[in-house]
């Protein structure tokens, strides 16, 4: 049939206008309340994941485990100093191919917050800055100067170019919807006075010079300049953030703490779901949109990346551990709260908020559009011990204590932020069967004299400009000749060596001997050693093996810091004290294992290695043995204990460093496990070596696997029923069971099952998972009504009404309000 032409002018002006309206749409903005993806308003739920932390391996799934938690942005810096480590010479392989993680962000349907820094913080060494920038004549770090913002552009060039050139921004197609340009600056601007409020106001103006294709962000910035928009970092960025500078910028919280980093001699570091989930329903009851929890997976400092004195380990207590495993309750409860806000989207984003205060302690607030049924309500009390009820709209509700309620209909409750509905879990640590009974070889260090050094100067150098970050160590050593009239005559008494250090740590050596290890911490990183000494008449060698921890990573002027030792003395001589801290010093950095890799294969064939019998050998000694894969699909980690401090690699590859000496105030190490990637392995004949500094003895090293197969569940009677007991249907908001009632829900990892229950109780029991246990209340039945329920299955979901458990005239304590707490071990399928 013939198309008239005016007919199909038509057709082809439709399809103009349509493509028309399509390309507008693509892009990011925002205004005041909200962002605007792609013509769409917003709620976003955030995560920080790093891609240096873990192997390329690892990203799919820990991406994928995000996405199931709910989050639909995954936030990352860009790590200047792994990506130019030489000036001129870059690196974008394996673990630090950023194209490819944010490909594979965007392969599993979320978007990227991407903080190019290029200062980045995140306890990473020198704070992302690569050590040469530090060598650069007449610079100043983060301060309107010269040859800083110079080299700050260039790099922040080169990574917008590289990430425009593969489209990877919003309006392109890609993923990435924000960028930050700096990290924190009002933390030390002030520091920099003028020349601090010119760089931020230059910062913004490159940034978005570079690129104004998605909105520019600077966090912890009060003061930002109109064409970015300020952001919150904090655990309670509803009460402490002072909001947008600018009525058209959304309230953004792009770090919210989920524990805190560990430094060596730390205790752990814990933060209740309960009080992540209070803080941001608070947030979004308070106009927020975007939360970023910070870290959502921390992973691992491999090699020599993390800043002074920051553990291995980072952010392990986030909601995908260290090992990139649930940590239960705190995933699950942050996964219920994504979608019960998300039941209230549309009122969050169109509707008018407002707030009632009954008291110093409740309020209501409610977001409602006029004209519409779209209707949401958060029901808060702010009282840290004592519980509360609330009366809204002639309904009486119960808020315990700290608690928001979350009411997507202003009618429903579906979540409450200190009531746990979703399950609990307990990390268990099993040695491998299949590496046990390692056979370990040594290699000893020589310690070096002044003559072994090529680097001569008359006092020690300073240590971070000798290293320059090549490696954590570097010989110092020097000599003094003595008569024996020079040493003291009593038997008793000994001459004492007392080294003034900048930091971080070190070991001295006299005449070839370990005398001993001191060592200053993440607070004062500078100390004093003194240790007896025994002295000879003749030639005497002293030596220091000095060390960093990392560089530092925060503060103003960190070009300006220094470490190493600055003043070195021998005490009790017969002439008194003799300062040695001008008596010409050798130097070399490295130890020489290192220089000869022998942590690879090649590397370990170049020395001859001995079998390791009897007490431990001592200090600067090197180890190596070989294991197999462990069994099953696990992850694997090695326990170090028993280790002191120094460096572990597998395969070549390193795992960072260990320092078990140094005990946290409760006893412990503040890290004794380290995270081998089942990447890093092959099925057989694996090459494991350690640099042991001190003194640790290898034979207690055990190689195990990782799980965490104990789940639990501990539910309340006035708990709400599982939020997945409501969706959206349009603007209907509706319930998708037919009986609304509460209960545990279990459900064990890995399509495994459940094969025991290990604890059941009805009544008023206590504890953690892992360490449950009776009150003096407990139903008889308890352990019976569980197994009936659960044994031998995936996922179960025991009811918690009290006739199940007694008959009304047999009930053991019907007055109070009755807790059911279970504990189940899940394993493999027979």
């Amino acid at each position: 049939m013939a198309i008239s032409s005016r007919l199909m002018s038509l057709i082809l002006l439709s399809l103009l206008v349509t493509s028309a309206i399509g390309e507008s749409l693509q892009g990011v903005t925002y205004d005041g309340r909200s962002m605007i993806v792609n013509g769409e308003r917003e709620l976003l739920f955030s995560g920080s994941i790093h891609y240096p932390r873990m192997p390329p391996e690892m990203w799919p799934e820990i991406i994928r485990k995000a996405k199931e938690g709910g989050l639909n942005v995954i936030q990352t810096y860009v790590f200047w100093n792994i990506h130019e480590p030489v000036q001129g010479q870059f690196n974008f392989e394996g673990n630090y191919d950023l194209v490819k993680f944010i490909k594979a962000i965007g392969e599993q349907g979320l978007y990227v917050t991407l903080r190019i820094g290029p200062y980045i913080e995140a306890e990473w060494n020198q704070g992302g800055f690569p050590y040469w920038l530090r060598e650069v004549p007449n610079i100043t770090f983060r301060s309107y100067n010269e040859p800083f913002i110079h080299h700050m552009k260039k790099y922040s060039e080169m990574v917008i170019d590289l990430v425009k050139k593969e489209k990877l921004f919003a309006p392109q197609g890609g993923p990435i919807i924000m960028a930050q340009i700096e990290n924190e600056y009002n933390n030390v601007q002030l520091a920099y006075r003028d020349n601090g409020k010119k760089y931020i106001e230059w910062a913004a103006n490159m940034a978005t010079s570079l690129y104004n294709g998605v909105p520019w962000i600077m966090c912890k910035q009060k003061d930002a300049p109109p064409q970015v928009i300020n952001t919150c970092n904090g655990r309670h960025c509803a009460d402490t953030f002072t909001g947008p500078n600018g009525p058209n910028k959304p309230s953004l919280w792009t770090e919210n703490w989920t524990a805190q980093y560990r430094t060596f001699g730390d205790p752990p570091s814990q933060r209740a779901a309960e009080d992540i989930a209070f803080s941001v329903a608070r947030f979004f009851a308070k106009n927020g949109t975007l939360t970023n929890y910070y870290m959502y997976y921390g992973g691992t400092n491999y090699g020599r990346t993390s800043s002074s004195f920051v553990t291995t380990r980072y952010y392990d207590e986030a909601p995908l551990d260290e090992f990139g495993l649930y940590r239960e309750p705190k995933w699950s409860h942050l996964r219920d709260l994504h979608r019960a806000l998300r039941l209230s989207r549309r009122a969050l984003l169109w509707g008018t908020p407002t707030v009632q205060k009954i008291n110093q302690d409740l309020e209501i607030t409610v977001f409602e559009k006029p004209g519409s049924t779209d209707c949401a309500a958060f029901l808060t009390n702010n009282h840290t011990t004592q519980p509360s009820t609330i009366k809204f709209r002639g309904k009486d509700y119960y808020l315990p204590e700290k608690s928001v309620s979350i009411l997507p209909d202003c009618k429903t409750v579906v979540y409450n932020t200190q009531t746990i509905v979703s399950q609990h879990n307990s990390r268990n640590f099993i040695t491998s069967e299949k590496s046990k009974n390692l056979k370990w070889e040594m290699y000893q260090e020589k310690v070096p004299t002044i003559a072994d050094l090529p680097l001569k100067n008359r006092e020690p150098l300073e240590l971070y400009s000798l290293t320059k970050d090549t490696s954590d160590y570097a010989w110092y050593s020097t000599s003094i000749t003595l008569e024996r009239h020079d040493l003291p005559m009593r038997p008793d008494i000994l001459p004492v060596l007392q080294i003034a250090s900048m930091g971080h740590a070190l070991a001295a050596f006299v005449n070839g001997e370990y005398v001993g290890f001191g060592h200053g911490n993440n607070i004062e990183k500078s100390f004093v050693f003194q240790k007896p000494i025994i002295l000879k008449p003749g030639t005497n060698t002293i030596t220091i093996l000095a060390e960093t921890v990392g560089f530092p990573n925060s503060g103003a002027y960190m070009e300006k810091r220094f470490a190493g030792p600055r003043g070195v003395t021998i005490q009790g001589l017969m002439a008194g004290t003799l300062d040695i801290t001008q008596n010409n010093w050798g130097h070399e950095v490295g130890v020489f294992g290192e220089k000869q890799e022998l942590f690879t294969e090649e590397g370990a064939k170049k020395v001859q290695w001995t079998p390791v019998t009897g007490p431990p050998k001592g200090a600067v000694t090197w180890y190596k043995t070989y294991f197999d894969a462990p069994e099953g699909n696990n992850p694997v980690a090695l326990k170090m204990d028993k280790m002191e401090k120094g460096m572990m690699w597998v395969n070549g590859k390193s795992l960072g460093r260990y320092w078990t000496s140094f005990l946290s105030p409760l006893g412990q190490p503040t890290q004794a496990e380290y995270h081998i990637p089942r990447a890093y392995l092959k099925p057989t004949n694996n090459l494991l070596v350690i640099f042991e500094e001190t003194g640790g003895h290898p034979t207690n090293i055990e190689v195990q696997t990782v799980n965490r197969d104990t789940i639990c569940s501990i539910i309340t009677e006035y708990h709400p029923p599982h939020v997945k007991s409501w969706e959206r249907s349009g603007t209907d908001f509706v319930a998708v069971v037919e009986d609304l009632k509460s209960g545990a829900h279990l459900t064990c990892p890995d399509n495994k099952i459940i094969e025991k229950v290990e604890f059941a109780s009805y009544g008023n029991p206590d504890g953690a998972c892992g360490n449950l246990f009776n009150g003096n209340c407990n139903s008889a039945n308890s352990l019976k009504v569980v197994e009936q329920h659960c044994l031998g299955k995936n996922t179960c979901t025991i009811p918690i009404e009290r006739e199940i458990y007694d008959e009304p005239s047999k009930d053991p304590c019907p007055n109070i309000f009755k807790t059911l707490a279970v504990q189940v071990k899940c394993g493999k399928k027979n």
